[in-house]
């Protein structure tokens, strides 16, 4: 089989030694992940906007798309919280809830969401995804955590409270608060309560009565399943569905249709950035759980190859009636956990998941909203991480201001624009940070060759030579901070009659930084002082070469600083 083809097509790797015993260990993950995803598929449609069964039918196509494509053992692959989240705020903005044309722009969003996807995965461009810092990620995802949390007390309290922002859903649960259903509230705040038990408490508590490992691992990822009979059995026997308590109400009883998002061009450019910022969000928060899973067993996850794989996913999606989607941390850590060896693991999960949109949906006609809507709480909590300011304030400010301001935006303005800021902010740090590499003066290490920051170690120097060690490549945006360094240095120093920069750190030096480097040279030259370059390193030299800045350089390039300084002194 020709390699080209297993690289697009992990299946044909995998595939060729499946056995009956990985069998075995994917059925049994599969049996535990169904059981979660169902609760969970049907509240993720709730926070998107969308229909209950929109999100069984987006949890079945790209799963087994993406055990096609895909490359990683235990990634599970479909709706999530953020990515909901983010496909309301995109949504909300163009079309009305609850309309067959909101239901199509959903489509057309997983559809560009997928090609965009897919593109970057065939011209193998996720290094875009490297412009998001993993500290403005953080506080996105808090921020998103309690935007999310905040969205569905609605429908614990059973009000119609509206907003994208957590300023405008709070006030809105403010000027609703008395419209509250008092049995919505009980069912809503005791299926929290209870979940944020079986979450927290009830494995440990249940190894402590006796029960085995496995088994109470079982029962604490099915807790929710239970929570989800037992309110809908509530709502069923004592009528509460006619006392104001909402409930999902008819789910159809079918499997995935086939689909076609709407293509109309002025939609279709509304969607394109949210569809891009999903995109990478989606990437970013996938890749990140497919490789700690893949760590854990010393497997080899192929970013480019996910990319496909989460395209195929969400073009699936686009065309059986579901959303954006992507691979899910709880979701992904359950089926590891759970033992799943391969990515059929998965396709056995689309597999309970249809049969339950066929045979299971009548049953959660009763199911009321405010479950689905403790469990989506629940789930997001974890995501919530407030020591992300604190970690970064102790060791980066700069950091710590990006993480803050991505927070206030998120939750002041909207997800969107908190994403555009974490991207915008992390690029301006960087280059911020690029444009003022860190420049040392260096001096020799007594009884040594080497030379160190005079600052931080006891060295020796001689005041007719200076040794400046740049710690980073010189190009375009800080050639010019190099230029003031050395003028400001050597202006206030009569005595200096050597510069020597020690090139250890540099693998690049540009057109722009070139052009500066000469510009050092002739003002030096014009104040009498000579220029030396010191432990060039070869592709750099390469370069140079290629100029005709060696041939006018003052000075002389050197092998190593110790040979640089020990000429330069004593030439002084």
């Amino acid at each position: 089989m020709p390699f080209s083809l297993t690289r697009y097509l992990p299946i044909l790797d995998w595939g060729r030694s499946y056995n009956r015993i990985t069998l075995a260990k994917d059925l049994i993950a599969a049996v535990i992940v169904t059981i979660m995803l169902i609760p969970q598929s049907l509240a993720y449609a709730l926070l998107a906007g969308l229909p209950p069964e929109a999100g069984l039918y987006a949890s079945i196509a790209p799963i087994l798309l993406y055990a096609v494509f895909g490359t990683s053992k235990a990634l599970a692959v479909g709706p999530v919280a953020v990515v909901s989240l983010m496909t309301a705020a995109a949504l909300g903005n163009i079309v009305e809830q609850g309309t067959m044309g909101y239901a199509a722009a959903a489509l057309s969003l997983a559809a560009l969401s997928g090609l965009i996807l897919l593109a970057m995965g065939i011209f193998r461009l996720g290094f875009v995804a490297n412009f998001l810092s993993h500290p403005v990620i953080s506080g996105f995802i808090t921020a998103s955590g309690l935007i999310i949390a905040a969205s569905q007390i609605k429908h614990i309290l059973g009000v119609d409270a509206q907003g994208h922002t957590l300023v405008a859903l709070v006030a809105s649960l403010i000027e609703h608060l008395p419209e509250t259903n008092g049995k919505t509230a009980i069912i809503g705040i005791t299926a929290t309560v209870v979940l944020l038990g079986i979450r927290n408490g009830l494995k440990p508590a249940l190894i402590g009565l006796g029960l085995g490992k496995t088994l109470a691992d079982i029962a604490t990822k099915a807790g929710p399943v239970f929570v989800v009979v037992l309110t809908t059995l509530a709502v069923w026997l004592f009528g509460l569905h006619d006392q104001g308590v909402r409930i999902v109400g008819d789910v159809p009883q079918s499997l995935p249709p086939l689909t076609m998002p709407a293509l109309a061009p002025d939609l279709l450019r509304q969607l394109l950035l949210p569809a891009f910022l999903i995109s990478i969000i989606g990437f970013v928060e996938s890749i990140s759980v497919a490789q700690t899973l893949a760590a854990k067993k010393r497997q080899r996850i192929d970013p480019d190859q996910e990319l496909i794989g989460l395209g195929a996913a969400n073009i699936g999606a686009s065309l059986t009636g579901g959303f954006p989607v992507t691979g899910g941390f709880s979701r992904s850590v359950v089926n590891f956990d759970a033992g799943a060896e391969t990515p059929a693991a998965g396709a056995f999960t689309a597999i309970g998941l249809a049969i339950a949109a066929v045979a299971l949906t009548p049953l959660i006609y009763f199911l009321p909203q405010a479950t689905l809507a403790a469990t989506i709480i629940v789930a997001v909590l974890s995501l919530v991480d407030f020591s992300i300011l604190r970690r970064s304030w102790a060791y980066s400010k700069a950091d710590f201001s990006a993480v803050l301001a991505t927070i206030l935006v998120t939750l002041g303005i909207g997800v969107e624009a908190g994403v555009s800021a974490g991207v915008g902010l992390s690029i301006l740090l960087h280059l911020y940070k690029s444009s003022r590499p860190h420049i040392a003066e260096v001096g020799l290490v007594p009884g040594t060759e080497h030379f160190r920051n005079i600052l931080r170690h006891k060295v020796k120097t001689d005041p007719s030579v200076l040794a400046l060690r740049v710690d980073e490549s010189l190009f375009f945006a800080n050639a010019r901070f190099l230029e003031d360094r050395i003028q400001t240095r050597v202006a206030g120093d009569a005595k200096i009659k050597h510069v020597i920069l020690q090139c250890t750190a540099i693998n690049e030096i540009d057109l722009s930084a070139l052009e500066s480097l000469e510009a050092i040279n002739t003002r030096l030259r014009e104040m009498g002082v000579l220029l030396h370059l010191s432990e060039v390193k070869g592709p750099v030299m390469d370069r140079l070469q290629r100029s005709r800045f060696l041939d006018h350089l003052s000075g002389q390039v050197f092998l190593t600083q110790f040979e640089a300084a020990q000429t330069a002194s004593s030439l002084s």
